[in-house]
């Protein structure tokens, strides 16, 4: 349950074009289960998958004035109470007391995922495009951020190590890893802050529940999988444990060795597969069809995406001929990297139109890659009355193109997240300049939208116009969202609206 294993290397740059940054959301690695569930089929609830647990160093405070500080080394050691209520050592498997994970915790094959991972955009970026510096010697070349989860921090440094092991970063400064209080986090949807998205998810969870729980194929997950419930109930979306919470434990034991496995009937190709299906069209459908949870859910974390890649194209118009490198240490990220769960990947997908109904569950390690390109172009500089002015040559289309829009104080105008329709004709045209490509996994995804004459590169419509995948984006880039997330409560659910994502 990896996107990992076999995973081949993307295609290199598209002929005609070349590439400018690279943004990646990437799932957290394999974990332990959130709950411990179905101990009554036998599955220990403690797993000894996590080696870290004997390896852990903390910095401490050695001065009462903190001017020094040292590090502890220190292994965790986990217990449990026993029969007469005192404290024994938690055992996993064969009796093991070392190593056992923490409810939710990356396992040893969840770091060696994720550094796999990280390894695979070295070869990519480093080896084959040569579009990332061999050895780092600015840390500001990355971006990096995460949610507050350890699993997922942890998971974002593998990735890193991979990206640059010992050796190759030359900077002498430490990682700096940005995060966000859970009341601003935007790496997930964020029902706890946002009245209105949670209203709008419980409303597509009933549906689903509707939609479902008399099905056929809720009766043959029943069949199979009710006698291990608790009280030997039926199976259901709204279930205790959840449809999605059993869908958890079969995915977390999968991952791991054969001493954490359930029953055989959990690993049944049918009930998988409905699983699957079931939990896809609960958790993600409505951002398929519903503008408003789009914007709710996912506007803020692709708008600032796309932000980004609009920051790129503005200072490319300004600075990239100049090479004074107080300028070109200001210059945006070439690589972000977030850290990031199984939701954020199935609502970014969803959102963009690219989550079809077959879709399996987002596995561990997942990523979406989104790719920034441009046309590749050979500069000359030209003077025009006394002022330095850079033309390009589109060797696409061998025309001289101006491509600086200045405003009245002589400095370029900026485009920020203005959305398209109010971009002037040379803005959009600028944008038309640059490419997006969006990689799932092993795939490379087309936007629905993306597919019209015009809005896509040389006859392949997976390389969407910056400018088309912009607007397509400001239809749920929230202007403010703790406004919207306050407005429309008690509304007529959006579930009966059909707003289709990717247009």
């Amino acid at each position: 349950m990896t996107s990992i294993a076999g995973a081949p290397i993307a295609p290199a740059c598209p002929g005609g074009l070349s590439i400018e940054q690279v943004q990646v959301l990437v799932r957290h690695g394999e974990r332990s289960p959130i709950w411990a569930r179905f101990q009554n089929t036998g599955l220990s609830p403690y797993w000894p998958y996590c080696s870290a647990a004997q390896r852990f160093t903390q910095v401490v405070m050695a001065t009462q004035d903190g001017s020094r500080w040292e590090s502890m080394t220190w292994n965790r050691r986990l217990e449990t109470s026993g029969p007469d209520g005192r404290s024994i050592p938690a055992k996993g498997a064969g009796g093991k007391t070392s190593s056992i994970c923490m409810p939710g915790e990356l396992t040893d094959r969840g770091r060696e995922t994720s550094l796999a991972f990280g390894k695979l955009l070295r070869q990519l970026y480093i080896d084959q495009l040569s579009f990332l510096p061999k050895h780092l010697l600015d840390a500001e070349v990355l971006y990096i951020r995460t949610t507050e989860v350890p699993r997922v921090i942890e998971s974002v440094q593998q990735v890193l190590h991979g990206l640059y092991p010992l050796g190759t970063n030359r900077t002498s400064a430490p990682w700096n890893i940005a995060m966000r209080s859970r009341a601003d986090e935007t790496l997930l949807p964020n029902i706890k802050s946002c009245a209105r998205l949670a209203e709008l998810t419980r409303a597509f969870s009933q549906g689903a529940a509707q939609k479902w729980n008399g099905s056929d194929d809720m009766r043959y997950l029943s069949k199979k999988l009710g006698k291990w419930m608790p009280g030997n109930k039926a199976v259901a979306v709204d279930s205790r444990p959840s449809l999605s919470a059993v869908m958890d434990t079969i995915n977390a034991t999968l991952a791991h060795g054969p001493d954490t496995r359930l029953p055989d009937e959990f690993y049944d190709e049918r009930v998988r597969r409905v699983i699957d299906r079931i939990v896809v069209d609960e958790m993600f459908r409505g951002y398929s069809v519903s503008r408003e949870l789009r914007m709710l859910g996912a506007g803020q974390l692709v708008g600032d995406i796309v932000l980004r890649m609009v920051d790129q194209v503005e200072w490319n118009r300004r600075y990239d001929m100049l090479r004074d490198p107080a300028l070109q240490s200001r210059a945006p990220p070439r690589l972000s990297l977030l850290g990031c769960h199984d939701r954020t990947i199935g609502i970014v997908l969803a959102s963009l139109g690219c989550l079809n109904s077959n879709e399996k569950w987002p596995p561990f390690t997942s990523h979406i890659i989104f790719e920034l390109f441009r046309k590749r172009r050979t500069p000359s500089l030209t003077m025009k009355e006394g002022k330095q002015q850079w033309l390009w040559r589109d060797t696409t289309t061998i025309s001289l193109t101006p491509i600086t829009d200045q405003g009245d104080t002589g400095e370029p105008r900026g485009i920020g997240r203005r959305p398209v329709k109010k971009l002037t004709t040379e803005e959009v045209h600028e944008l038309d300049e640059y490419f997006v490509r969006v990689r799932y996994n092993d795939r490379i995804m087309t936007i629905p939208g993306c597919r019209a004459e015009g809005k896509h590169f040389d006859g392949d419509a997976s390389l969407c116009s910056l400018s088309a995948f912009k607007s397509i984006v400001d239809k749920f880039t929230p202007k403010s969202w703790r406004h919207a997330c306050n407005s429309n409560l008690g509304a007529l659910s959006t579930t009966i609206n059909n707003e289709p994502a990717g247009y």
